[in-house]
């Protein structure tokens, strides 16, 4: 059985709020769940003491029987020195796209080509 520690949804709608579950990996994301370990509620300020709680003896109990915390949650481990997170990085997402990047040198030609027959007139 692969154990997931993950969040599952409650509140209203477009109020989120969120328990921190150790559950079967293949069970439904607010479905059946093994045990609640903490919460976190993600409309309240960032420096609010309680918008993240978590019972860190039972989070490091079930990783050491093998839990494997989602990325979010793995954030928040990591925040807590439990789990060693390594910070991702995608310099291509950054990087237009084909199409984007043909409008752009297409631009480019015609500011030369404007800025070359601007220069040519005052030459003579």
């Amino acid at each position: 059985m692969s154990l997931k520690i993950r969040l599952a949804r409650g509140g209203a709608k477009k109020r989120p709020y969120y328990r921190i579950v150790v559950a079967d990996s293949r069970s439904p994301r607010d479905g059946r769940f093994i045990e609640k370990i903490g919460t976190f509620d993600p409309l309240k300020p960032k420096d609010a003491a309680d918008r993240f709680v978590l019972d860190v003896e039972k989070a490091k109990a079930w990783l050491a029987k093998g839990a494997q915390p989602t990325d979010r949650v793995a954030r928040f481990l990591d925040s807590l020195e439990l789990v060693k997170r390594a910070p991702r990085n995608n310099p291509e997402k950054a990087v237009p796209g084909k199409k984007a990047q043909e409008r752009a040198a297409e631009a480019a030609k015609a500011a030369e080509a404007a800025a070359a027959a601007a220069a040519a007139p005052s030459a003579e």
